[in-house]
This record gives C-alpha cells, sequence and structure tokens, in this order.
C-alpha cells in the first residue's frame, strides 16, 4: 500500500510543533526544480521568525530521519511560515480572518461567478457567510476552488 507521506510527516511533527508553541498547519510534498521538497507550513499568534522555523527544523530533523516517511527517497526539508496571501484552509484560517475581506474563487459558477469578494462575517463547521453589496451568501467548504485574503496596503 503507498504510504501517504504527507500525513505520516504531519503526524510525526505536529507533538514537536506543540512544544515549541507552534501551530501545524500543512505539510507538502512535491517535485520542485531541485528535487523533492518537504514543507512544513507553521504559524503562531503574532507571527513565525525564522528562529521558529530554524528551531522546527532543528528539532524534527532526527526524527523524520529515522521514521524515514519517504521510503529512502531523498527529499530537501523546508520550516516555513504560512505567508500573508495563503489560502484559508483551517477553521484557524477563518477565524484569523474574521470580519476582513477575503476572494473567494469557484470551480463552477456560483450564482453567475467564478469570483466573489466580500467580508467573512461567520464560520461553521460545514459553510462561511460572506456578505457582499449587503448581500450574504451562504458557502460550503466543498464550493470554493480557493479561498484567500485581500490584502491592501
Amino acid at each position: 500500500m503507498l504510504k501517504n507521506v504527507k500525513d505520516e510527516v504531519f503526524n510525526i511533527v505536529l507533538p514537536y510543533a506543540t512544544d515549541l508553541g507552534l501551530e501545524l498547519v500543512e505539510v507538502e510534498y512535491v517535485k520542485k526544480h531541485n528535487g523533492m521538497n518537504l514543507t512544513v507550513f507553521i504559524d503562531k499568534e503574532g507571527g513565525v521568525t525564522i528562529n521558529d522555523c530554524e528551531a522546527l527544523h532543528k528539532t524534527i530533523d532526527a526524527p523524520l530521519d529515522k521514521a524515514d516517511p519517504t521510503e529512502g527517497a531523498s527529499y530537501i526539508l523546508n520550516v516555513s511560515s504560512l505567508g500573508i496571501d495563503r489560502p484559508l484552509k483551517t477553521q484557524r484560517d477563518f477565524k484569523r480572518n474574521l470580519n476582513k475581506e477575503i476572494e473567494v474563487t469557484f470551480y463552477a459558477p456560483y450564482f453567475g461567478n467564478k469570483k466573489l469578494a466580500g467580508v467573512l462575517t461567520s464560520f461553521d463547521k460545514n459553510s462561511f457567510i460572506l456578505k457582499t453589496d449587503n448581500q450574504l451568501h451562504e458557502i460550503a467548504y466543498n464550493q470554493p476552488a480557493n479561498i484567500k485574503p485581500i490584502i491592501k496596503f
């Protein structure tokens, strides 16, 4: 049976991230120009520093080598913050962006639009509410292709 590298790494890294006061958000395992990259995305209240990334990287390097989630395949280990324009994926992402402007892109037209922008007014485990021009849209999490914060400088 094919191993799910991302899930296995997530489970290995989670307690180490938690011990360091970090939220483990996502694990990505993809081929890039320099080979296979295993990237661990973290967050914390007040923002992630380069020191947070370095501390987690040093902490998880040996346990990942021992567990060998890639079954001997080489990879480059990265630990990264989310970035301010990262798509909303977790309940914490939605909480962090509550009452802020977001952009929702759909796979198929949603009421004639492939893209909607508005204010995230609420969310629960099944859907979120987007307010656009005094109209409320209840959108199930499986409908959008992408949900991103709107960044204004």
